[in-house]
């Protein structure tokens, strides 16, 4: 009885903070970088933008080196028909002993952050050392009704990095935990942002944690799922148009490189400001060494501890697997926006990811709630903060730096 007592003063100590904390504004975490007008220059604010910049960036590579090649896939959409994943591919200049694959906007609302990587290494680091003997492989805005239309998923509400499937058995794959939390993960109503459900709904999300825990309520809710179309992570029955598309082009592309490194680009998870590097574990031992030394001096985040997790279906594991045989480095560099690695920040997370999915399917109450849920899911993949953005541009340049030299020491 004395156990039970000091559980439930805590458990009522919890609800009572978090009813308190609930009621506070969503803000980012305190950035300490100086916004940088040269860091700064690289975002742009449309998807039209970005894709004009990209092109224009691919234009001028091949008037330096020989045999570049640009390339475009249409992505057919009921909405729009100018919705592109554009490709640019630098060969090496000489022999071919490595490849690398920089891809952006898998999650659509991401590209962003990815357009000003890919813009930052074209500018400063695609450069004739590198080409000497590295191909250089750029696929801009993966999913563009999600870059274009401010949407993490495909018209079809499809997570393209749960989609990438390099047979059928993906699509047959069970998700339970999943099942278990759809009711509460997709609610059916037209969305009131200040409603009580919604204002209370830290307390609800407290009490799976206390009746699971974080960890495995994040393994469900992430890993991914193939059975609900209108849930979120949903996976899809096959593979999404550019995903089949862009298969092909990476077999052909790589058939003549030994040595293989992707990075994919990603935004939201992780420590606000903080370039997190997070692949799927890896069991081979050789192969997990030469990551680690190409990220020498960075923390790897394997997807094995509490504060992470692993996922089906991801794009750089199907990229693996479309050039098996090869020797294949991945790496998602994943820049945090609002210390979801937390409790708090969790919540917030996919409390905002809920309304916004919410919304996308069953409408609002109001024109007013609308913007508020677009505006927060907006911060949350792309934030305007100059001191974030500024902050992680310096920490991508640091890592490229020493990424690049130890990739072209293969």
């Amino acid at each position: 009885m004395k156990n039970l007592s000091k559980f439930k003063r805590h458990y009522f100590a919890v609800l009572f903070g978090l009813i308190v904390f609930c009621c506070q504004p969503l803000t980012m975490n305190a950035q300490t970088a100086i916004p940088d007008g040269e860091r700064l220059k690289y975002f742009d604010s449309s998807y039209e933008d970005c894709r004009q910049q990209f092109i224009s960036d691919s234009k001028q590579l091949s008037k330096k080196y020989n045999d570049v090649k640009l390339m475009k896939i249409n992505v057919p959409s009921k909405l729009d028909d100018e919705l592109f994943v554009d490709v640019c591919y630098v060969p090496a200049q000489g022999n071919p002993k490595r490849l690398l694959i920089l891809s952006s906007g898998i999650h659509g609302i991401e590209g962003y952050v990815g357009n000003a990587i890919q813009e930052l290494f074209v500018k400063e680091f695609l450069d004739d050392k590198l080409m000497e003997e590295t191909g250089v492989l750029l696929l801009h805005g993966m999913n563009p009704y999600g870059f274009k239309y401010l949407r993490r998923v495909t018209e079809n509400n499809i997570d393209l990095n749960r989609n990438s499937g390099y047979d059928n058995e993906l699509y047959k794959i069970i998700n339970s935990g999943y099942g278990d939390l759809y009711d509460f993960l997709n609610p059916t109503d037209a969305v009131r942002a200040g409603s009580m459900k919604n204002r209370f709904f830290f307390v609800t999300a407290i009490r799976k944690i206390l009746q699971a825990s974080l960890p495995v309520l994040r393994q469900a809710v992430l890993q991914g799922q193939y059975q609900y179309t209108e849930g979120l992570y949903f996976g899809g029955d096959k593979q999404e148009p550019q995903i089949a598309g862009i298969g092909p082009l990476i077999e052909k592309v790589g058939t003549d490189y030994p040595i293989i490194m992707n990075i994919d680009l990603h935004t939201g998870y992780g420590e606000s400001g903080k370039l997190h590097f997070f692949p799927n574990p890896i069991e081979d031992s050789e192969l997990k060494k030469q990551t680690e030394d190409i990220f020498k001096g960075y923390q790897i985040d394997w997807g094995d501890s509490d504060d992470f997790y692993t996922i089906t279906g991801d794009f750089s594991g199907y990229i693996g697997k479309l050039l098996a045989g090869k020797t294949h480095i991945s790496m998602t560099f994943e820049y945090g926006t609002m210390d979801s690695q937390k409790t708090m920040g969790s919540i917030k997370s996919i409390h905002n990811m809920i309304l916004e999915n919410q919304g996308a399917h069953h409408g609002y109450k109001r024109t007013k709630d609308q913007k508020k849920v677009e505006k927060r899911f907006l911060e949350m993949y792309y934030p305007s903060d100059p001191k974030w953005r500024t902050k992680i541009m310096n920490q991508s340049s640091e890592v490229l730096n020493v990424a690049l030299q130890q990739f072209n020491s293969l």
